[in-house]
């Protein structure tokens, strides 16, 4: 049953692409509320536990249904509904381990070189994409500290984001609409199974070695 939350993540995700593909509402409406609920009964049956990430996903299935409507008002509430989705992922992935010095100053750099180029696109979204976009860059830079998988997935997720902000920013691409829900659902798949495979029994950091704590017996008992 577990394989088979991700089997139908599959059949869904290719449903949402499809709709994109075809400009079918429809079965946009049909299929996008569902991937994060999916991945969700997928991250319970394994984890048993309402972490940062089910949290995420929470969040992530009601910026979908913003984003499903039209106009401004849904622009900003599907923003803020992923807003929480990158606190709650990165809340759940500092807590399980440290990404490198490098990690941040990339994605900050990223941060800063990507609002620099929209800023005079943006209008009255600028500050609000200002704040989403840092919550957004640290919480791609806090997954690299758990494992790859869920590291290329807080990149996707990244990338994601900013062809949407591009499309906001009024700048067209060919087949922008569908490279965004490819790199989301991918995001999403890899942040969901890499928090799991990361999470197992025997993964999670131990204590050190006796012979580390009799090395140093001023951290033996430190807190």
């Amino acid at each position: 049953m577990r394989r088979s939350w991700l089997v139908l993540f599959g059949f869904v995700a290719a449903v949402e692409l499809v709709g994109v593909a075809l400009d079918s509402t429809v079965l946009q409406w049909l299929a996008k509320p569902l991937l994060a609920p999916v991945l969700l009964a997928y991250l319970w049956q394994r984890r048993r536990r309402f972490d940062g990430v089910a949290v995420g996903l929470v969040a992530a299935t009601a910026g979908d249904v913003a984003l499903l409507l039209s106009g401004d008002a849904a622009f900003l509430a599907g923003m803020g509904f992923f807003l929480v989705t990158q606190v709650a992922f990165s809340t759940g992935f500092l807590r399980h381990g440290r990404p490198s010095a490098m990690a941040w100053a990339g994605y900050l750099l990223a941060w800063a070189a990507a609002n620099a180029l929209l800023w005079g696109m943006l209008g009255p979204l600028r500050l609000p994409v200002l704040g989403y976009s840092l919550a957004l860059c640290l919480m791609a830079a806090a997954a690299s500290g758990v494992s790859a998988r869920v590291g290329a997935g807080g990149a996707l997720f990244l990338v994601s984001d900013l062809l949407i902000g591009v499309g906001a920013a009024g700048v067209e691409l060919p087949g922008r609409g569908l490279l965004v829900m490819i790199t989301y659902c991918a995001a999403l798949l890899l942040i969901t199974t890499g928090w799991v495979a990361a999470s197992r029994p025997g993964t999670e950091p131990g204590p050190p070695p006796a012979g580390i704590l009799r090395a140093w017996p001023g951290r033996a008992g430190a807190s």
